[in-house]
Parts: C-alpha cells; sequence; structure tokens
C-alpha cells in the first residue's frame, strides 16, 4: 500500500516538534515565572477533612461519589474517579488534613514527555490532557514527580484523567469548582496573589505554620501551592523532591540518546495515521 507523502510529512511534524522542545521547554510546557498562572492556595491549618471538595469535583465531572471513610494514617490516593482527594496525617501538630491533587506545574514533567503535546500547560495555568491528540504511551504518567496521571486501564476508550483546575470554568471567568465549594481552606487566584496571601498569613501567624510555602520553588515551581502547622514531610511530601524543574533536569540526558529513541513513537505515530488517511482516501474513491 503506498502512503501520501502529504499526510504522512504533515503527521510526522510533530517528531521534529518533540525535538525542538528540548530547546524550548519553557514555551512546550507553558510559560516561564513572569506568566500570570491562575493556582489555587491549600491552608492545611483550616481544613477539617469535610470533603466537599471532593464531593463536588466528583459531581461535576460525573464521577461516583467517594463513600470510603477518612481515617488517619489511611492514605487515599487520586484515580481515574478521583481527581482530588483529602487525607488525614498525624503529624508532631497533631492530626492534619492534605488534600492531594494535580501540582500543575510551571513546567510540567508530563508535558515535555508528551510526544503529541496531548498533556499541555495552558497559558492560564492548568496543565490538560487532549484527548484528540493523545497516542495513549502513557509517557505522562512515568514522568510526572507527583504520580498525578491515571490510566483507565478497564476502559474500552481509555482516558487519561487528572485534575485539570476546572479549566472550562476558568476560561469562562469562574473559579474551580473545590475552591467555590469550600471558601476557606482553598483559595484561588493568580499565583503571584497566592504567594504573597500565604506570606501575609506566615507573618501575621508565625507560630500557626512552618515558613515555607511548598510549592513556590518545588520542581521549578507549581501551581497548586501549600500552608501548614507542620512539616510537609509529615504529610506526606516527598522530601527528595528538586526545586529544579525535571524537565530541565532530564535535557542534558536527552541530547545523550539517539534521536531514533526519543522519536521512535512519534515515527510509528506518523506512519499509523498517514497510513490510514491513505485507506480512508482509498476507500472513498472504490
Amino acid at each position: 500500500m503506498s502512503i501520501n507523502r502529504r499526510n504522512f510529512f504533515k503527521t510526522m511534524g510533530v517528531a521534529g516538534l518533540t525535538m525542538a522542545g528540548l530547546d524550548s521547554m519553557g514555551a512546550k510546557s507553558g510559560g516561564t515565572e513572569e506568566t500570570e498562572f491562575y493556582g489555587i492556595l491549600y491552608d492545611a491549618t483550616i481544613c477539617i477533612g469535610c470533603r466537599a471538595c471532593e464531593n463536588a469535583c466528583a459531581k461535576a465531572h460525573g464521577f461516583p461519589e467517594p463513600d470510603d471513610e477518612l481515617e488517619t494514617g489511611v492514605i487515599r490516593k487520586t484515580s481515574t474517579t478521583r481527581r482530588s482527594v483529602i487525607n488525614k496525617h498525624e503529624t508532631s501538630a497533631g492530626e492534619v488534613m492534605v488534600r492531594n491533587s494535580c501540582m500543575h506545574c510551571n513546567q510540567p514533567a508530563c508535558a515535555s514527555a508528551c510526544l503529541t503535546q496531548a498533556m499541555y500547560k495552558t497559558k492560564e495555568g492548568p496543565v490538560i490532557w487532549r484527548e484528540d491528540k493523545c497516542m495513549g504511551c502513557r509517557y505522562c504518567m512515568v514522568s510526572c514527580p507527583f504520580d498525578v496521571p491515571k490510566f483507565e486501564y478497564t476502559s474500552t476508550n481509555p482516558k487519561i484523567q487528572k485534575c485539570d483546575m476546572c479549566y472550562d470554568r476558568i476560561k469562562q471567568g469562574e473559579i474551580p469548582v473545590c475552591a467555590e465549594t469550600c471558601g476557606d481552606a482553598l483559595y484561588f487566584g493568580t499565583r503571584r496573589e497566592l504567594i504573597a496571601e500565604a506570606e501575609r498569613r506566615i507573618a501575621e501567624s508565625p507560630d500557626s505554620y512552618v515558613h515555607q510555602i511548598f510549592g513556590e520553588d518545588v520542581a521549578g515551581g507549581t501551581s497548586a501551592l501549600y500552608l501548614s502547622p507542620t512539616p510537609f514531610d509529615e504529610l506526606g511530601f516527598d522530601p527528595r523532591l528538586k526545586n529544579e524543574s525535571y524537565p530541565a533536569m532530564t535535557k542534558g540526558f536527552l541530547y545523550t540518546v539517539p534521536a531514533v529513541f526519543v522519536l521512535l513513537p512519534s515515527l510509528l505515530l506518523g506512519l499509523h495515521e498517514a497510513t490510514k488517511s491513505n485507506q480512508n482516501h482509498s476507500e472513498n474513491h472504490d
């Protein structure tokens, strides 16, 4: 079967973009510190574990309402039907709640690893997954330092599930349903505003908080920011996480890998799409 060269090279453009993306990871993953990304500040000193944010998220996205109990030390993880969860930890400051969801990194590893830009950092800040561009490689799952993207293994039409910060609502000038429902522990705004608010709270009540804003620098900075009355490693956050963005740390390594290994998935995708397009064209003329 002959391959339509025009369709082949059009589809193959993604391969060139993949390699070019190694030189421009800031652009591919959504921007720089100067960009006014939106984000959410979570204050663990305020959260009472009511899980209203969880229930609102599930309802908004058509997922079943969470029915498991919130127990101290029992770690509930995000899944294909849970984009956000609340956990209760026993810490040096007593029982403390913490919210786990997508961190919406400034330079997300998932977006940099995605060969087709299905995982994408928007100019507004949320990291979203675009179904029409996904080829199912799941590199986003492997690359995420926070173990966020989840694949629907049991579905006949599998998707990658993760929090998108209610991106559709943000585009309409509304706020994410979790922040709208909570109103106290979750605070929505631009990242600049959130950091200023977090610094204000620490300054006004220095004994109530550890003097750190988790997400301000970790992994190159994130749009999900946290305040806590206790060290963050007591809340399940990995103390080994670096402040440098993960795409930046892997850039040097990727340049040492022969291009064929980096581009192979894109090459195969290009061949598949071009062949499929040519086949459909032939069938239409039979």
